[in-house]
């Protein structure tokens, strides 16, 4: 799969959000849009191994699997006290696939926002309370990748690699291929079904539980880490003295790593 950023303290800058701390736009103490909702809807298709990715600022994104050909992406977006219709949905078409964006109102003084793939582009924003939830449905052998700041990142029964990350939420993942995730403050819960690959597929949290599931007769070299919990594998694998588990399942392979700072790390045999 697309090898995606692992986890760091420089994560925001890695997916190139951002979100800072003086408010700007309305007056904040007038409720003027009294969650205002606007809804929006994208759909094309995309060749095998192309990739659909989201990126969020505030607010879900929720994937499931489509037995169609065309990817969907539908949102929501929804303020209190900012406009929603300030925040913009871009959508930028690249050799990879297709990159959809919310886009809030430039930071004085900032840089610009602009939607790109992957790690270009920039968003930033103050303090805008307008939240903008995705939904998407991806069909077999389109990968999708899913980033947001504040918000839970779900992606239910795909058929291709996945990677899904936040900031401030959880990350739960089920696919027939290989995944990866990623969260600061919130836990990693992912279930994939191929049994080898190369590289490494990486798991982490900084603050939450991070449990994953790989095939009974998965292949792969195992680092497993919890620097305040425990760790626990339905694999035989060897604990060290820092309580972490390293090893091989099945003939070994490629890295599968899990960690978290402060949570517990699970790894079970899936089916």
């Amino acid at each position: 799969m697309k090898k995606a950023t692992t986890l760091s303290v420089a994560l925001l800058a890695a997916l190139g959000l951002t979100a800072c701390g003086d408010s700007t736009g309305p007056d904040m103490n007038v409720e003027q849009y009294h969650g205002l909702e606007i809804e929006g809807e994208w759909s094309g298709q995309l060749a095998f191994g192309e990739e659909i990715e989201i990126k969020g600022i505030s607010g879900n994104i929720d994937a499931s699997f489509t037995s169609g050909q065309d990817v969907v992406v539908s949102w929501t977006k929804q303020g209190q006290q900012n406009d929603p219709e300030e925040v913009t949905v871009d959508v930028v078409r690249h050799a990879g696939g297709v990159t959809i964006c919310a886009v809030y109102p430039d930071v004085p003084g900032g840089i610009r926002n602009e939607c790109g793939p992957g790690l270009t582009g920039h968003m930033a924003t103050r303090e805008n309370d307008v939240a903008v939830d995705f939904v998407v449905s991806v069909p077999a052998g389109v990968d999708f990748n899913g980033r947001t700041i504040a918000g839970d990142v779900s992606a239910r029964d795909l058929q291709s690699d996945v990677f899904g990350s936040t900031i401030n939420g959880d990350v739960d993942i089920t696919t027939t291929e290989l995944a990866e995730g990623s969260a600061v403050s919130g836990s990693v819960t992912a279930r994939f079904g191929r049994t080898g690959w190369d590289g490494e597929l990486a798991f982490s949290a900084l603050s939450g539980n991070v449990t994953v599931s790989v095939p009974t007769n998965a292949n792969a070299e195992v680092w497993a880490t919890a620097v305040n919990g425990t760790v626990n594998s339905d694999f035989s694998l060897q604990r060290l003295a820092d309580g972490s588990l390293r090893g091989s399942i099945g003939a070994g392979g490629g890295l599968l790593r899990l960690s978290t700072v402060t949570g517990n790390v699970r790894l079970r045999r899936g089916s």
